[in-house]
């Protein structure tokens, strides 16, 4: 309870301790609190008592639920999970890889027949990718089409888009498909199907327990982590993956949480597969300084050939979808014959091809070979991802780095001779360089190339290249490996978090009439009768012009009665925070009331400088309700009708239409199964250049937001989209995971007239 007088959440403790400081100045605010408390303690009596749970099950629960130390066990919990699942998901691949060519592993065996197939000789290889397509293709399309590639994005965009959320029946799906693929031929890595089974197995714990979004997404980097870290015996670079490129923040309680689930998931690892590092291959190091000349060289170009493999790898993606026209079942199956014939020729892209790796890097290969199974690998593992396949793109890049690292070290030694180290070196240091080319994730980069290799002595050359690698890959391209494919699908992830209804409110929106502000010549205890009546937290400053001059906050009057200061006035106790003007967004105000620790900010005319108003965290909260709360009513009364779009320059305040705001909690039931979408149109297809009434819409949904480089714009049935814009949709829960699909169906007029709703 707070003490009679206050007004809300932002003034009440604030209105208590000003209560108590009055109480030691005169007897008259010390009857006033007095008073106020006697209210609050007889209305406590009247109400009934409040509780805690007394079932242990229960405490416990809401332990787990709510707390810091909650994330422990949930950690230690996932983590295991994970863990076990990446050993179950190695023994599959090679159960598979068995299973079809009588090997643990098939890429360095040279072109000989499997066992399993003795009629067909080498032959059998290109018949095992259409067997394995047509035994994940229909358990992919049917139970988790989110399995399908290589499912590191589809978890970023689990943690960025929707609140952690992923299927449970997609760590099954994903281990079974991709463990297939692996072993029929796919020419994919393992990391990203293990960070999505990882990831789907810690938010279906969250989910579960019903935790909040913030935890659910710490759960799925845990799963994240762990997976990487059991996987490839790298705790560190698991953990660091997780935070650079699935959480994207390196908060404290985040780190602390995540490396609990890597070290978890490290040692149930290390217990199946030993603690020696993954990859075995010899000591390397800089012979002279000038070499770092060339490492920053290979750095440069390793960059470009992190670039290429990502423009091919879609470019191949888009070609397959504009020529195949059957069902997405029967597509792995039948690319699986032109991926056999590429096996075929170049058997060492069977698999993940690790053994192929070292034996590049050993020197076991000349430098046309090396450029050969360079390109070959860009090739196939696109190949795979285009027809349907599932694995990752991670081990590819460190193929495609190893190859082009050592030929560069080969071609350096034929220009330098004696000056230059062993090729290999550079094959090292080239596989975290076209990593981070393509990923754009230096410190994962770095980590993982040293807990892959154990090797320290090359940590200087390496770095040096990867951070000219990021550096260089950032110039060439917009997005990395992982976001190009969601922005493919209108969802830019570089550009920070989706858009929410803030973005489109304006200050003016929410702000409410100042409070009667004080004059430079206030003294403090007018100011504590005034902070204390009225339940504020901090009160404007103006001159005699009405101009602002700052603002006094109830923390610094209290300072001030602590130390005597009675002379103290408005004008001393007066500090500067931000101002805030009426045409900024309320996603802007909300950062500078939070980032202040302030509960109340002025609103100054961008004009003359006068206050204009006041806005508090209450307000902000009060227009977004409102917002949504009449989004959902707009699109549940559009549902039958075609008009599909509303005014996007602002929502109407409550205090403008004399009418309050809707309760949180009576929003809540409506605006259940209901969720924002933000998408840009990158491309040229549709809805490109449609009239937003000719738009098929999902049903029930509704535009609440248009905007136009970076520009809120007013949208209308006749306003034609561009290329660029940026849609902010109020959605149908169960329809916003297909949004794109939606929008990119042609109206069936090429009139103005609107397009039924689907």
């Amino acid at each position: 309870m707070v003490p009679s007088g206050t007004q809300g959440l932002d003034g009440g403790a604030a209105s208590g301790r000003l209560a108590l400081v009055r109480r030691g100045m005169n007897n008259r605010c010390r009857a006033v609190a007095g008073s106020g408390w006697r209210r609050a303690g007889a209305l406590t009596a009247r109400r009934p008592s409040i509780r805690l749970p007394v079932d242990v099950w229960r405490r416990g629960y809401d332990w787990l639920r709510g707390s810091a130390p909650g994330l422990v066990p949930l950690a230690l919990l996932v983590g295991a999970g994970a863990g076990a699942g990446a050993v179950v998901f190695r023994y599959l691949i090679v159960w598979f890889t068995e299973l079809f060519t009588g090997r643990a592993d098939y890429s360095d065996a040279g072109r000989v027949a499997s066992p399993h197939f003795p009629g067909l000789g080498i032959f059998f290889v290109v018949l095992v990718p259409v067997l394995g397509g047509l035994m994940y293709g229909p358990i992919v399309d049917r139970f988790a089409k989110e399995a399908r590639g290589h499912g590191v994005p589809e978890v970023m965009l689990a943690v960025t888009e929707r609140g952690g959320r992923i299927a449970p029946q997609v760590a099954i799906v994903k281990s079974l498909a991709s463990a297939l693929c692996i072993g029929c031929g796919g020419s994919v890595g393992r990391e990203g199907p293990i960070v999505q089974i990882g990831s789907a197995l810690g938010s279906s714990i969250g989910q579960v327990l019903r935790l909040s979004d913030a935890r659910l997404r710490l759960l799925v980097a845990c799963g994240a982590a762990g997976g990487i870290s059991a996987t490839f015996n790298a705790p560190i670079a698991g953990v660091f993956f997780a935070l650079e490129l699935i959480l994207q923040n390196f908060a404290t309680e985040s780190f602390g949480v995540v490396v609990l689930a890597s070290v978890t998931a490290a040692v149930i690892g290390r217990a199946a597969f030993g603690s020696t590092s993954f990859l075995s291959l010899p000591t390397f190091h800089a012979v002279a300084p000038v070499e770092y000349l060339l490492y920053a060289g290979l750095g440069v170009l390793a960059a470009a050939t992190g670039v290429v493999f990502t423009r091919v790898l879609y470019g191949t993606e888009d070609l397959v979808d504009r020529l195949w026209r059957g069902p997405e079942w029967l597509r792995p199956a039948a690319g699986g014959v032109l991926l056999g014939l590429l096996l075929l020729g170049l058997p060492q892209m069977y698999g993940v091809g690790y053994p192929v790796l070292e034996a590049g890097i050993r020197g076991h290969y000349v430098l046309w070979f090396l450029l050969i199974l360079l390109i070959g690998k860009i090739v196939a593992t696109s190949l795979t991802i285009a027809i349907g396949g599932s694995g990752g793109v991670f081990a590819p890049s460190l193929f495609m780095g190893a190859m082009f690292g050592t030929a560069y070290g080969l071609a350096a030694q034929h220009l330098f001779g004696a000056a230059v180290g062993p090729a290999g070196a550079y094959g090292l240091v080239g596989m975290g360089a076209v990593f981070a080319g393509a990923a754009r994730a230096p410190i994962t980069a770095v980590l993982i190339i040293f807990e892959l290799t154990g090797d320290y002595t090359i940590i200087l050359p390496l770095m040096a290249a990867i951070a000219l690698a990021t550096g260089v890959s950032a110039i060439l391209s917009t997005d990395t490996i992982y976001t190009l494919k969601l922005r493919r699908r209108g969802i830019d992830l570089l550009r920070g978090k989706a858009a929410n209804p803030m973005q489109l409110l304006t200050v003016a929106n929410a702000m409410q009439p100042t409070p009667a502000a004080l004059t430079p010549g206030t003294p403090l205890n007018a100011i504590i009768d005034r902070l204390a009546t009225e339940g504020r937290d901090a009160l404007p400053v103006v001159d005699a012009d009405r101009i602002y001059r700052g603002t006094v906050t109830a923390r610094d009057v209290e300072d001030s009665a602590q130390d005597n200061a009675l002379e103290a006035t408005a004008a001393t106790l007066a500090r500067a925070v931000p101002i805030l003007h009426p045409d900024q967004s309320l996603e802007h105000a909300l950062r500078l009331l939070v980032r202040q620790d302030r509960s109340g900010l002025p609103v100054t005319s961008s004009e003359d400088g006068r206050v204009v108003g006041w806005l508090t965290h209450r307000d902000v909260l009060s227009a977004y309700n409102t917002r949504l709360h009449q989004g959902v009513a707009q699109a549940q009364a559009a549902s039958n009708s075609k008009v599909l779009t509303a005014p996007t320059s602002a929502a109407t305040p409550a205090h403008d239409t004399g009418e309050p705001a809707a309760p949180v909690g009576g929003s809540i039931t409506r605006l259940q199964g209901y969720r924002v979408v933000d998408l840009e149109l990158v491309g040229k297809s549709p809805p490109v250049g449609q009239r937003i009434g000719q738009v098929a819409w999902p049903p029930s949904a509704l535009l609440i937001g248009l905007r136009r480089h970076d520009q809120v714009t007013t949208a209308t049935d006749d306003t034609r989209l561009a290329q660029g814009d940026r849609l902010t949709l109020l959605v149908p829960a169960e329809h916003a995971d297909h949004v794109t699909e939606h929008l990119q169906r042609r109206s069936p007029t090429e009139s103005g007239s609107p397009a039924e709703p689907p």
